[in-house]
């Protein structure tokens, strides 16, 4: 099924949800007769971190705030990229069992180089400034919330600013 219709405007399709991710749902709506190119980034649970065994993970957000702050990400994509046709997230809330996605980013555009740097900026621009946590649980030690290496708000971020207080 086509979701994203050529004859109306640029769609931004974004989705938090407890149920399972479909790559063929994401692809899908961003299919587009005037696009070349469409990029898919799917992010999966492995089965370890840090040499500990990963049982699953689980997810948390803040959705009204996640939802606001994904629609800046499109926003910002459709500035630096102005080619781009389509934008889809969908990021998985609550258990995610190993294998399967958290996350599903689908961009469309004309031509790839486009669509695959906005599905790059997209999923680091996730990462660093979107409210969603996630929780490791082992099969041997206690569970563990992390906090992604990109993350702004906690200091540990490549891009956080340190104020003097």
């Amino acid at each position: 099924m086509d979701m994203a219709k050529d004859g109306g405007g640029p769609l931004d399709l974004i989705k938090l949800t407890t149920d399972k991710l479909s790559t063929d749902t994401v692809s899908d709506s961003v299919r587009c007769s005037s696009c070349g190119a469409i990029s898919l980034f799917i992010g999966t649970t492995r089965d370890n971190f840090e040499g500990k065994r990963v049982v699953q993970l689980e997810y948390e957000a803040y959705a009204p705030m996640a939802e606001s702050e994904l629609k800046k990400i499109c926003i910002e994509i459709r500035a630096r990229w102005p080619s781009i046709r389509h934008i889809c997230i969908h990021h998985r809330l609550g258990v995610v069992p190993i294998t399967e996605a958290s996350v599903i980013i689908g961009i469309s555009s004309p031509h790839r180089s486009d669509s695959l740097e906005a599905v790059k900026y997209c999923i680091d621009t996730l990462k660093a400034t979107v409210p969603i946590w996630k929780k490791e649980i082992y099969e041997s030690e206690e569970p563990c919330w992390k906090e992604n290496k990109e993350c702004l708000w906690t200091g540990s971020g490549a891009g956080a600013k340190h104020a003097d207080l």
